[in-house]
């Protein structure tokens, strides 16, 4: 199985790389962006049985290292093999 964990900021917390990035599009030239994020796109091949298996991989990977729970939240996809 392959597993693409997204994690972002929560809302309300200060995205400092979006915020430059943002700005840079507007000073050459690029309008009409409101708001810009960035977080990080992980992909991860599991060896697992079931699917509740990788779930459980993948949310305690997040929750013990990958995804900081006090600014960050996260959520995934699981592709099966077929």
């Amino acid at each position: 199985m392959r597993a693409k964990i997204y994690i972002n900021y929560k809302d309300g917390i200060l995205d400092p790389e979006g915020v430059t990035i943002s700005k840079a599009l507007n000073n050459i030239g690029i309008k009409g962006i409101e708001n810009l994020s960035v977080g990080k796109c992980i992909e991860m091949d599991l060896h697992c049985n079931t699917h509740d298996e990788a779930v459980q991989i993948i949310t305690e990977s997040c929750d013990k290292l990958l995804a900081n729970p006090n600014t960050e939240i996260y959520y995934y996809e699981i592709m099966e093999d077929k």
